[in-house]
């Protein structure tokens, strides 16, 4: 729980840092639909999933039903930040996978042992679907269309559901991913990232018709007890003095 600083210090500067990016994700997003979000990184280490975790547990503060499906299923870890170690041995992957061999001619839908993969927080209001067991061909599960039936199944039952993706340089998940969404972000770390990995991380979204929504700057050095979070030309930017990668 350490990790879900909105949760447990909800006044402190980086929550209200946060609820900024939430804010702005919501108004750029006025006039159409916005369900689902996706957030990526152009490598690991950029903070992406406490990001999520945090972001997730913000909507939750203003009464949403928030879902975070955890679609890093070579190396999830959703499940760690919230707690629930013992919850991944049955996830996404799982999921997937059973609801597969349940198809046939007259299956055309799902039924609510969905649910059962889905685990409860201890974050009022975000319920969480694990990452699972790391299965042999996970951009094959990702690209099913088992897949497009379960994230189509649980947007009738949330108000956000935000989608955790694996670094979208040398995977293609999050590509694949990106035709579920309606907001895609992506994490990069500032003094890390290079300018030419965010270019190629924008070709590989645009070779596959998705364009990115923003970008999250992290681990930015501003001055103590300091911190700004504001929205300009298609990015969401957020500085704060706190190391957000986890």
């Amino acid at each position: 729980m350490q990790d879900l600083i909105v949760a447990t210090n909800p006044k402190s500067s980086f929550a209200e840092a946060i609820k900024l990016i939430k804010t702005n994700i919501t108004f750029s997003s006025i006039g159409t639909q916005f369900k689902v979000v996706l957030m990526t990184s152009p490598e690991s280490g950029d903070g992406k999933s406490f990001l999520i975790a945090n972001l997730a547990s913000a909507f939750a503060q203003e009464g949403k039903r928030v879902l975070i499906i955890d679609a890093d299923l070579r190396k999830g870890r959703q499940h760690k930040i919230f707690g629930l170690e013992k919850e991944n041995a049955f996830g996404y992957s799982n999921l997937i996978l059973s609801t597969a061999q349940k198809q046939n001619v007259a299956y055309t839908g799902l039924d609510r042992n969905v649910f059962s993969y889905v685990k409860e927080t201890p974050v009022k209001g975000v319920s969480l679907l694990p990452a699972g067991p790391t299965p042999p061909n996970p951009l094959e599960l990702l690209s099913s269309v088992t897949n497009r039936l379960v994230i189509d199944y649980l947007k009738k039952y949330f108000d956000v559901i935000f989608i955790d993706c694996p670094p979208a340089l040398g995977l293609s998940d999050a590509l694949v991913m990106s035709k579920y969404s309606d907001v895609n972000i992506v994490t990069i770390s500032n003094a890390k990232t290079r300018i030419d990995q965010l270019e190629d991380v924008k070709k590989n979204f645009e070779r596959v018709n998705s364009k990115i929504s923003g970008v999250v700057i992290n681990k930015a050095k501003v001055k103590a007890s300091s911190y700004s979070s504001y929205y300009t030309n298609d990015k969401y930017y957020t500085d704060n003095n706190l190391n957000l990668a986890r």
